[in-house]
This record gives structure tokens, C-alpha cells and sequence, in this order.
């Protein structure tokens, strides 16, 4: 029996869901564009978008689960909200910080974080980083949280560098 996931993200987008959908899957491992829902006639007054037009996209990237709304220009991303991506590789960071923030906001980009270009932020983070900025040693932990503050796209080897002293 498959496990349901339980809380599924929904991102609200003008009217490019299936595009968004479309790219952050073609970017992640494991991932695949699902069922796509249209408008039609009924509450036509409420949502004001053309019937047939697109109004859902389930998608996944790397196995989690996520739909896409087209719900008009009523409301933006912002940075009170991002999807953190924990990488073991600096070749997956650089992969998926290039790939996200191309056409992104590129005023928006510091220590791993990036605006993608339909406005959603996106955290492009070396897995190992919790560990290194909770280390015991407060003087290791200060040293790698001063070196990230400095970084836009994060370099695990400037990390590993600054926790070590």
C-alpha cells in the first residue's frame, strides 16, 4: 500500500502552473508532471479565468509532492516562504543554482538563497551545513554562519574551510 503524503504544498501562480510545473521538473531527479485540472463554466464569477483554461498541476520533484494553481494576479511569491534543497555534491549545487536562477531576481540571491524566475525562492544548501553551523563549538559554528553571510551560491569547500578554522 502506498504512503499518502499528508500535507502538500500549493503554490499559487498568475497562470503559469503548468510552465513552473513543466521546469522544476525537467531540474530535479524523480519527478514528473501529473494530472492537470481546467476551468469550465461553474463559479466562472469567482475565479474569472477562461473555461478550459488551466487551474491545477500535480507535480513532484524527487518524490515530493507539490500543486501548481493558477489563481490569477491576486497574489505574489515572496521570501516568507522558500523550498530548501539539501545537496550532498558542490556539482548539485552548482546544477540546480544555475538552472533555478536563470531568469530569476538575481538581487535576491544571498547565503544559498535564490529567486527563481517565477518568483519563488528556492534555498541551495550543502546538506551538511546544519550540522556545521550547530556544532557544540560556538567559535566553528560563528566562523561558518560569517563565511555563508558572505556567499551567494554556497561553496562547500569555503564552509568545511571556515568551520575548520
Amino acid at each position: 500500500m502506498a504512503t499518502i503524503q499528508k500535507i502538500i504544498p500549493c503554490l499559487w501562480f498568475d497562470n503559469q502552473a503548468e510552465q513552473a510545473a513543466m521546469f522544476y521538473a525537467s531540474i530535479f531527479d524523480r519527478s514528473r508532471v501529473g494530472r492537470i485540472t481546467r476551468y469550465g463554466e461553474e463559479g466562472q464569477e469567482v475565479h474569472g479565468q477562461k473555461p478550459g483554461s488551466v487551474m491545477t498541476v500535480q507535480f513532484e520533484l524527487d518524490g515530493v509532492s507539490f500543486t501548481a494553481l493558477n489563481g490569477g494576479p491576486v497574489f505574489k511569491f515572496n521570501e516568507a516562504v522558500s523550498l530548501q534543497v539539501l545537496c550532498e555534491t558542490q556539482e548539485e549545487i552548482d546544477r540546480l543554482w544555475n538552472r533555478l536562477s536563470s531568469g530569476g531576481d538575481e538581487k535576491a540571491q544571498q547565503c544559498g538563497w535564490l529567486k527563481d524566475k517565477f518568483g519563488l525562492s528556492w534555498q541551495i544548501m550543502p546538506a551538511i551545513l546544519p550540522d556545521l553551523i550547530a556544532d557544540r563549538d560556538p567559535v566553528k559554528a560563528q566562523r561558518t554562519v560569517k563565511a555563508m553571510l558572505k556567499l551567494k551560491k554556497l561553496d562547500i569547500g569555503t564552509l568545511k574551510r571556515a568551520h575548520a578554522g
